[in-house]
């Protein structure tokens, strides 16, 4: 980008604003797909669905939002709903904090705005889980106030049309990029220019093997013209490498053929979904030694650790984890919640009834299946 390619400077901006008007919402009026949000558009369906597109992709988060707004079609019955209830409909979706997130705010909204969204921009950011890209979705989507969001698909159009040379993993770079955007909205159409930003970076500027040739950008694209070419943009330092954990979980059994469970604490990752029940291997132990450890930590109770059932291999944002899963009895004591919010015995056909980490979803899948013996 040069000098004079600023947010401030009127000749590109306007250059950009006349070819957005004339080229890009047209395009996005013809080719926008057809989503579950897009339709019967309130405040909080564009709520729900800005909560679940964070860090998951759409086709994800279709099947997710239907069920949701089947089970909580307004803010008042998810802020009547138990927490749990919450997490079982959020399972499997990931960052569960959002969920947790979610369920304060709306209780916030219901006992202390009356049931009403606010459609200020910094009132928004004040609820629990909404910052500012998703205070500017909402605030744009819903209520068509002057906010441009910058989630990643905008970062990425916006790199490659400008040939961006700054890191755009850095605050500085998110910052001047966040200058563009608002310099370069649709004043009063602010909802169909965002959703037209996303929706270009969503299927046509792709991260990788962009399809330049259906951009109706493509000529007034600095990065096209670039030596580099758009695969270049947006630029970003090589992440480090990821750690990596390896953990060991118990399928514990009681006489009556029923598996131990425990929640995990509100505060902790992946707060109040449930577990089998384990830890992080320390240095110098056996798996079966941190499976043993564990469990007398977590609900004060000697285990005898069995053979193992099955390994999950599992990747989340910042870590992998190995989880290493074994079958289990009890020798001494009873299960109390030491370190755990709580804990139950389920039998075998009823574990789904409480929520879990996708890993967790594994081990409840292949108990389901009835292809491993208690005796083991």
């Amino acid at each position: 980008m040069s000098s004079a390619d600023t947010p401030t400077d009127p000749r590109t901006v306007g250059r950009l604003q006349r070819a957005i008007r004339s080229q890009l919402l047209p395009w996005f009026d013809a080719h926008q797909r057809t989503l579950p949000w897009r339709s019967n558009r309130t405040a909080y369906r564009v709520w729900i669905s800005e909560l679940m597109l964070q860090q998951t992709r759409v086709d994800q988060v279709a099947p997710y939002f239907r069920r949701f707004i089947r089970r909580f079609p307004s803010v008042r019955q998810l802020a009547a709903a138990p927490r749990q209830d919450v997490l079982k409909q959020w399972e499997g979706l990931g960052y569960y904090a959002r969920a947790r997130n979610l369920h304060d705010t709306a209780r916030i909204i219901v006992h202390e705005r009356g049931g009403r969204f606010p459609r200020d921009y910094d009132a928004l950011q004040a609820l629990p889980g909404i910052g500012p890209y998703t205070a500017a979705a909402i605030a744009s989507l819903a209520f068509n106030k002057n906010h441009a969001v910058l989630d990643g698909n905008v970062i990425r159009v916006l790199a490659r049309l400008m040939a961006y040379e700054g890191d755009t993993r850095r605050g500085a770079s998110r910052r001047e990029l966040q200058q563009w955007a608002d310099a370069l909205l649709v004043r009063g159409d602010a909802a169909r220019y965002n959703e037209a930003m996303m929706e270009l970076g969503a299927t046509v500027c792709l991260p990788r093997r962009p399809r330049c040739a259906e951009c109706p950008l493509r000529r007034i694209c600095a990065a096209r013209r670039s030596p580099d070419g758009p695969d270049a943009y947006p630029r970003a330092t090589p992440r480090g490498r990821v750690p990596h954990k390896e953990v060991g979980a118990a399928v514990v059994v009681n006489r009556k053929g029923e598996v131990l469970v425990a929640q995990r604490r509100e505060k902790s990752m992946l707060g109040g979904l449930w577990e089998f029940p384990g830890g992080g291997k320390e240095p110098g132990e056996t798996m079966e030694q941190c499976v043993a450890r564990e469990l007398l930590e977590e609900l004060g109770i000697q285990v005898d650790v069995g053979s193992r059932l099955m390994i999950v291999r599992h990747a989340y944002s910042h870590f992998t984890i190995a989880l290493h899963v074994y079958m289990a009895r009890i020798r001494k004591g009873r299960p109390r919640a030491l370190h755990c919010a709580d804990w139950r015995w389920l039998p075998v056909d009823r574990l789904r009834e409480v929520p879990y980490s996708r890993a967790d979803l594994h081990v409840v899948e292949r108990l389901q299946r009835n292809d491993w013996k208690i005796d083991q």
